[in-house]
């Protein structure tokens, strides 16, 4: 069997960051797609659509980009594989292995269909624990010629999730969870940087990270990790269905400036 994620290899000199894209594969695997509702998954709705190749710079910079191969329909690589929640403020939540969508759809032909406890089991060790062993893996490596590095998680979202929030998303939204998954000095280069242009702003506001950021942002142990969720009509067309070349390419030269700094700063 393949790899059950992508991996877009640093060029040149490997720098201290690590990029996690978990939310953007589409593919489902061929002896579960038949349980899905076929129509739900011929476009996941819930896909970071994109985000990989929004990302498609970094490997240029020295920075290894890993993302997802299948949708978060089959599992999500972003929730504590306990399965506990990672809000409890009322907001719509889906699980390590969502039976519905953000709007509630059920995502299985019928609940016969539906996986069991085995299942779940398997999907983890199977799907789940390769993604975040690469992670690991990454992020060690560059530890033996760092003093410091970073997990950049990266995300994006509909302007408007109302199962979620009333009111529109800001731009970007950087998560640190609340200052315990990186140090402060990163997360304010990194507030710097994406707030000194046009782009709206917030910090741990609604999001404050997923489980990776929050699992593998370890500053005593020298790894750092930030998540930035972003509206997809920042790099999208105003539908939020098509890549916005136009778009992307400002918002690009942003996230490369950021990326960047906090590299140089990783670095000293």
């Amino acid at each position: 069997m393949s790899e059950p994620f992508y991996i877009k290899e640093a060029e040149g000199e490997l720098l201290p960051i690590v990029i996690s894209v978990p939310h953007s594969g589409t593919e489902f695997p061929a002896e579960l797609a038949d349980s899905y509702n076929p129509e739900l998954i011929a476009t996941p709705d819930d896909t970071d659509w994109f985000v990989h190749d929004l990302y498609d710079f970094a490997p240029s910079m020295g920075i290894t980009v890993v993302h997802a191969r299948y949708s978060r329909w089959v599992i999500d690589l972003n929730r504590d594989p306990s399965n506990t929640a990672l809000y409890d403020d009322g907001r719509m939540t889906t699980a390590l292995v969502p039976l519905t969508d953000f709007s509630g759809n059920h995502l299985y032909r019928n609940s016969s269909l539906e996986p069991t406890r085995e299942e779940i089991e398997r999907r983890i060790r199977v799907y789940y624990n390769p993604y975040h062993e690469r992670i690991e893996k990454e992020l060690t490596s560059r530890l033996r010629n760092y003093p410091r590095v970073l997990l950049w998680d990266a995300h994006s979202i509909r302007r408007l999730v109302p199962t979620i929030r009333s009111t529109p998303f800001t731009d970007m939204i950087l998560g640190d969870n609340l200052g315990l998954a990186a140090g402060s000095e990163l997360s304010e280069i990194a507030l710097a940087a994406l707030g000194s242009g046009p782009f709206s702003l917030s910090h741990n506001n609604p999001f404050k990270g997923g489980y990776i950021t929050r699992y593998f942002g370890r500053p005593t142990d020298r790894i750092h990790a930030l998540q930035l969720e972003m509206s997809k009509d920042v790099y999208m067309d105003d539908a939020e269905t098509h890549f916005d070349i136009e778009r992307a390419a400002r918002i690009r030269e942003k996230l490369e400036q950021c990326l960047g700094r906090l590299a140089e700063v990783l670095s000293q």
